[in-house]
C-alpha cells in the first residue's frame, strides 16, 4: 500500500475511511501473525531450556555418582591402611611380650627386681599425689 492509499478517505462505493479500515484490518492480522509467531518462539526457547535443564541435571547426577564412588575408594584405602597398621602393633606387641618372656626365663631374680622396684615407685608417686 503507497502513501497516497492511506490519504484517500473515500472508497470507490463512496464510504469513507474504507481503505484505512483495510489497512488497520492488515495491521492487525500482521500483529496477530507475530504474537503467534513470538508465543512460538517462547514455547520453543522453553522447549530448548527444559532440555538443557535435564542434561544439566544429568551431568550433577553423575559428578555426584563419582565423587560418591571417589569418597567410597578412599575410605576402603584408609581402612585398609589402618589394618595394616593395626597389624604392625599388634606384630610389635607380640615381640615385645616375646622379649620379655625369654628375659625373665633367662633372669627371673632380675625380672623380679624390676618388677618390684616399678611396683613401688608407682605407688609412691599414687601416694604422693592424695597428700
Amino acid at each position: 500500500m503507497s502513501p497516497t492509499d492511506a490519504t484517500t478517505t473515500t472508497s470507490s462505493n463512496g464510504q469513507p475511511g474504507a481503505t484505512l479500515r483495510g489497512s488497520l484490518g492488515e495491521a492487525g492480522d500482521h500483529l496477530k501473525r507475530a504474537a503467534r509467531d513470538a508465543g512460538d518462539a517462547v514455547k520453543g526457547a522453553a522447549g530448548a531450556a527444559g532440555d538443557e535443564l535435564r542434561l544439566g541435571k544429568a551431568h550433577v547426577k553423575s559428578d555426584l555418582a563419582d565423587s560418591a564412588i571417589a569418597g567410597l575408594t578412599a575410605a576402603e584405602q584408609a581402612g585398609l591402611a589402618a589394618r595394616e597398621q593395626a597389624d604392625e602393633l599388634m606384630e610389635k606387641g607380640r615381640d615385645l611380650i616375646d622379649s620379655a618372656a625369654e628375659l625373665i626365663r633367662e633372669r627371673p631374680i632380675a625380672a623380679f627386681g624390676a618388677a618390684f622396684a616399678a611396683g613401688w615407685i608407682i605407688s609412691k608417686l599414687g601416694s604422693s599425689n592424695n597428700r
